[in-house]
C-alpha cells in the first residue's frame, strides 16, 4: 500500500518566494519518491502549490476540506480525491487517519493549530507518526525556542527530539521518511 504524507501549510504564499518554491519542490519529490499527499484540499497558496507539484508528476493527492471552506479556500478541482467533512476537527482526524506522517511548511494560525494538535496526539499516544517541521528561512525558530522553554520548565511529557524533527530542506525531510 502506498504511503501518504499529510502536509500542513498556509492557504496563502507568505511574502517570500522561497516558500512557494519549496512547496512545489516538496510536491514533486513526494511524487518522485512514490508518496501520496494528504492535505487541506485548497487550490490556493502553499497548499495549492504542494498539490500541484504532486499532480504535475502524476502523483496521488487527497484533499480534506470542511464544507464551509469549500468556497473560501477554493477547493482544488484536479485532485485524485476530495473528501468533504463537517468541520476543522474532522479535517485533522481524517488527515491523521489517511497519513503515515506529517510535514509542516510555513503557514498561519491554522497551520500552527494543526501542528499542535498532531504533537498533542503524539504526546498522548494517539499516534506514533513522524512529524517534520520544514524550517524554511528559519521560519519556525521562535516556535522552537518556545517549545524548548516548555521543556525547560517541565511542561512537556516527552523530549522534543522524540516528538518531531526539524529540517531546512525538502530533501532532508524526505530522507526522514525514507529511513523507515
Amino acid at each position: 500500500m502506498k504511503k501518504r504524507i499529510a502536509v500542513f501549510c498556509g492557504s496563502g504564499f507568505g511574502n517570500e518566494f522561497i516558500f512557494k518554491e519549496t512547496a512545489c519542490s516538496l510536491g514533486k519529490l513526494l511524487s518522485q519518491k512514490d508518496f501520496g499527499l494528504v492535505y487541506g484540499g485548497s487550490s490556493t497558496g502553499l497548499m495549492g502549490a504542494v498539490a500541484d507539484g504532486v499532480l504535475e508528476n502524476n502523483g496521488e493527492v487527497i484533499g480534506v476540506l470542511p464544507q464551509f471552506l469549500q468556497k473560501k479556500e477554493v477547493a482544488h478541482q484536479n485532485l485524485t480525491e476530495l473528501i468533504l467533512v463537517d468541520d476543522m476537527h474532522q479535517r485533522k482526524a481524517k488527515m491523521n487517519l489517511l497519513a503515515d506522517g506529517f510535514i509542516v511548511l510555513p503557514g498561519g494560525l491554522g497551520t500552527l493549530e494543526e501542528l499542535f494538535e498532531m504533537l498533542t496526539w503524539f504526546q498522548l499516544g494517539l499516534h506514533q507518526k513522524k512529524i517534520v517541521l520544514l524550517n524554511i528561512k528559519n521560519f519556525y525558530a521562535p516556535l522552537l525556542i518556545m517549545i524548548e522553554n516548555l521543556e525547560n520548565f517541565d511542561f512537556l511529557k516527552s523530549k522534543k527530539e522524540s516528538m518531531f524533527f526539524v529540517c531546512d530542506s525538502v530533501e532532508a525531510c524526505m530522507d526522514i521518511f525514507l529511513e523507515g
